[in-house]
């Protein structure tokens, strides 16, 4: 049993037992819940939301939250000594899903 949730603008395919990265998440508990199920697969088949399918929830613990690792933004004009360096991290959320409620 599979299903396809959104969140932070991103889709993910998600499996009970899955540890997932996702984009960080203002949760102070240990537990948060994924309204938005575009998609269940089950014994029975597929069930495909329009945009979401109706009742359908997918239950997670938040493990940590961290920082991706630094990626350099270097920006260069040739012959106009221009050139600007930049690194970001990008912040995320570490997510164990534990149920799928469909």
């Amino acid at each position: 049993m599979y299903a396809i949730v959104k969140t932070g603008g991103k889709q993910y395919k998600v499996a009970e037992g899955d540890v997932i990265f996702v984009e960080k998440l203002d949760v102070e508990g240990e537990a948060v819940t994924f309204d938005e199920v575009l998609l269940v697969s089950k014994e029975g088949g597929v069930v495909v939301g329009s945009p979401a399918v109706a009742g359908a929830t997918v239950s997670a613990k938040v493990l940590k939250h961290g920082k991706a690792k630094k990626i350099i933004v270097f920006k260069y004009k040739s012959k106009k000594n221009y050139r600007r360096k930049q690194g970001h991290r990008q912040p995320y959320t570490q997510v164990q899903i534990e149920k799928i409620n469909a």
